[in-house]
């Protein structure tokens, strides 16, 4: 009787591996919330990271973003895939996009979508270049995307974050990347909106508590020595920005954090460092590998990759 049992016993054992792994594998993958932060040019390492979603044939389930986060987070979440996105960029990735030092020529120049506006709020116009990015996807509301988003801008009046996700897509993009200074302020009804970085330049606290797991990527240049060697004035206006940026984030970690905080190496990168795209894809692939290890850990891994 006692051999009985102890049979009974291991096979139940030797059954139990495969049927916990059945059963991990009949179970909804975790939900996932994303968030995309401001950084100018660096922003561009967000690519990357959408790059490991697509890799594993998954999406987030929201995405939150700011500034150049809010115009990549709109791209991806109208339907274009990461390395379309990437494509995108790379094809102005020619010129540097300096307008007050001259630019490079290649086919499509940014000079030519961002042009000089000097006007009595602003350096550039931010115009043409939406009007290309919008040339590239069919979403004109935020009802028309794929994957739910936000984004954020900031009113100018009272120094809050707005959050907007409804209505004209690339007229709430405009506004969230309207760095004081360089793009003339968006007014929406009765606010005087400024770029998001001012108030949330990292918006993962939209998805805290909504989702299993919360992924900020900060491309906000983060504890990095800034180089005063050869600063022209939008460098100058983007790194005080930056340090401001900067505080706000560290902050908002040490009162909640997320679950995953990916930080890209952007240094040397400067906010109109757009022709660096090769370069800044290339310094964004360690944190890409990290983003896929913790994928893999929290039970997201590619179909081939599956027990």
């Amino acid at each position: 009787m006692r051999n009985l049992f102890v049979l009974a016993l291991l096979l139940t054992l030797g059954a139990a591996p495969a049927t916990l792994a059945a059963e991990a594998r009949d179970r909804d993958p975790p939900t996932i919330g994303l968030a995309l932060g401001s950084g100018g040019a660096a922003g561009l390492a967000h690519i990357a990271v959408l790059q490991v979603f697509d890799e594993l044939g998954t999406q987030p389930d929201r995405i939150t973003g700011t500034s150049i986060g809010a115009v990549i987070g709109a791209l991806y979440a109208a339907g274009l895939n990461a390395d379309e996105i990437l494509d995108l960029f790379d094809d102005f990735a020619g010129s540097e996009l300096d307008a007050l030092t001259g630019l490079a020529q290649s086919n499509l120049r940014l000079r030519d979508l961002i042009p000089l506006r000097l006007g009595h709020d602003a350096l550039l116009d931010s115009g043409e270049f939406l009007r290309f990015l919008s040339e590239h996807t069919e979403a004109r509301e935020f009802d028309d995307l794929r994957i739910p988003l936000a984004v954020v801008a900031t009113d100018f009046r009272t120094g809050e974050n707005v959050v907007i996700d409804e209505g004209d897509l690339f007229a709430a993009v405009e506004a969230s990347m309207a760095v004081p200074g360089l793009f003339a302020p968006v007014q929406r009804d009765d606010q005087y909106l400024i770029d998001g970085g001012a108030s949330n330049p990292l918006p993962y606290d939209l998805l805290q508590g909504q989702y299993d797991y919360v992924i900020a990527v900060d491309v906000s240049g983060t504890g990095e020595r800034n180089d005063t060697d050869d600063l022209g004035i939008t460098d100058l206006l983007f790194k005080s920005f930056s340090i401001m940026q900067g505080s706000i984030i560290r902050q908002m970690k040490r009162y909640d954090p997320p679950d995953l905080y990916l930080v890209p190496d952007t240094d040397g990168i400067r906010l109109l460092h757009f022709n660096r795209i090769g370069e800044i894809m290339e310094k964004a692939q360690p944190v890409a590998d990290e983003l896929r290890e913790q994928l893999a850990a929290w039970g997201i891994e590619a179909e081939q990759d599956k027990p």
